[in-house]
């Protein structure tokens, strides 16, 4: 065993900390900080999308759905 490279790798680690900050921690922060950025700016969107836009109109439902509809409910359909 090589004791003298344990004490190399302690002194590295303590130029690490003394340095500033581990460069995996600066990208886990920016891309972190990106994500973040993005998912706000599409939440905001989204909010000023439902204000200003008119709602979707909703598609004609088909005589054979509304049909199939009073059935259900046990009302007969008209021309039956």
């Amino acid at each position: 065993m090589d004791f003298e490279n344990h004490d190399n790798v302690k002194n590295m680690a303590k130029d690490v900390e003394v340095k500033g900050f581990n460069p995996g921690l600066i990208v886990l922060i920016v891309v972190g900080g990106l994500l973040l950025t993005f998912l706000i700016g599409n939440y905001l969107l989204y909010m000023y999308a439902q204000k200003t836009l008119p709602p979707k109109k909703k598609k004609p439902v088909s005589k054979k759905k509304m049909k199939k509809e009073r059935l259900k409910q046990g009302v007969s359909a008209p021309g039956e």
